[in-house]
């Protein structure tokens, strides 16, 4: 019986602590984006306070795992996406969906600024059903109140299976940033975006 009452105590305490630890554990979610470029969409969501880490990659295609240079082909049906993993209690899934927005052009189908072709088209891919109802609700308020008068042709659909792109795309705006800034300018992302967006613009 004693040795029972102490695993008793034991199990009680061990569940103490565990609460107590876990109340002090990070909660986090994801969120993943098509926007374009992929190196595009991680920069812009890097400088977001409450995002913890962004992964370029490939979702919403049919092939496994993916190359660049299979999804650049336009054989696979993927799209180049990041996924965020953010904290909730920092910022909103809401939020996020604002600052993607307002940094895409969400009038052009199968194309961003200077590339064109399916791998290059909006999406919002919508991890769970609070998430796709969100989507849904934002592009609708979009639609009414958006500075611009081409139609919204930006896809919300259900996320499946995302495969990270390879390393050396991972933060390729911090490691090659001369690269990267001339890219950006010479594809003319920020200029559309001032164009459509105006003041609103999540340009850089």
């Amino acid at each position: 019986m004693k040795t029972i009452a102490l695993l008793g105590r034991v199990s009680a305490l061990a569940l103490m602590l565990g609460v107590v630890s876990g109340a002090g554990a990070q909660t986090t979610a994801k969120a993943t984006f098509a926007g374009g470029c992929f190196w595009c969409v991680e920069s812009d969501f890097d400088k977001v306070p409450g995002v913890i880490r962004t992964t370029s990659g490939y979702t919403g295609g049919s092939v496994a795992n993916p190359t660049y240079e299979q999804v650049s082909a336009k054989t696979t049906g993927h799209a180049e996406a990041v996924e965020i993993e953010f904290d909730p209690s920092r910022v909103s899934y809401e939020r996020l969906l604002d600052v993607y927005w307002h940094s895409i052009d969400p009038t052009t189908k199968d194309r961003q600024f200077c590339d064109a072709g399916s791998p290059y088209r909006t999406a919002i891919f919508a991890h769970d059903d609070a998430q796709f109802k969100a989507a849904l609700a934002s592009r609708d308020a979009l639609a009414r109140t958006k500075p611009f008068a081409e139609p919204i042709v930006t896809e919300v659909v259900r996320a499946g299976a995302f495969y990270p792109a390879e390393e050396y795309h991972q933060d390729y705006y911090r490691k090659n940033p001369l690269r990267y800034g001339y890219y950006r300018t010479s594809c003319g992302r920020d200029a559309r975006l001032k164009q459509l967006w105006g003041a609103q613009a999540q340009a850089h």
